[in-house]
């Protein structure tokens, strides 16, 4: 069964604060929302959740009009649009099914902290505060926790590579190699392998190939 998206009346999401559902458009739901600025607006369900929209389009504009005033500001409208393709991006695999990568995500329970996910401003001032670079990519410290301030950092491609749960360290028969590698080695799907050693198996049961059900020990 289809789960239902609903919002609640004063729910914040970014500068857009829940006032009731508005009739529906084009066959699609959508939510009058007051922003900060004081304009009432109805937006888009799926867009208000999946955070696609925080504003009614005055962020954008005062976004538009500092740049013409700001020196040098052309090379920090890059960085933020950057960044919130990045703090989007975070949201999708945490949140929408239809993500592809969404199965070692939010699949496996990982979600944003609140602050971040209803409030774009508030993510981007702790990365800017926070070591953040177009060099840099966001990282999850702990793989298995969630995006928040206590458990990211900006790190380059290969730190957060390292950190996969595919690079996990293994000892079996004297070896030690990380998850992918013992993936290459036996030919077990690395997170098959992964899985068994969550469960706790021996490790001659974790790296049977094969399947499980027909394992005979000797």
């Amino acid at each position: 069964m289809r789960n239902i998206v609903s919002v609640t009346e004063g729910q914040r999401f970014g500068r857009l604060t829940v006032i009731r559902e508005s009739e529906r458009q084009y066959g699609h739901r959508y939510i009058l929302c007051r922003c900060d600025c004081g304009t009432e607006k109805a937006i888009n369900l799926n867009s208000l959740v999946h955070g696609m929209s925080n504003s009614c389009g005055c962020f954008r504009k005062e976004f538009i009009a500092n740049k013409n005033f700001k020196h040098g500001f052309a090379h920090r409208e890059a960085n933020l649009e950057r960044l919130y393709r990045i703090w989007s991006g975070m949201k999708y695999r945490c949140f929408d099914s239809r993500c592809k990568g969404y199965y070692n995500y939010g699949g496996r329970g990982i979600t944003v902290c609140d602050e971040w996910r209803n409030d774009y401003s508030v993510f981007r001032e702790w990365a800017l505060n926070n070591g953040y670079s177009d060099e840099l990519t966001l990282d999850r410290i702990d793989n298995n926790g969630n995006y928040e301030p206590s458990n990211c950092r900006w790190a380059t491609v290969q730190v957060q590579s390292n950190n996969t749960r595919v690079n996990k360290r293994v000892t079996y028969k004297g070896e030690t190699h990380t998850l992918a590698d013992w993936g290459r080695i036996t030919g077990i799907d690395a997170d098959k392998i992964g899985r068994r050693l969550k469960k706790g198996l021996p490790l001659e049961r974790v790296f049977f190939n094969g399947d499980l059900r027909s394992y005979k020990t000797s």
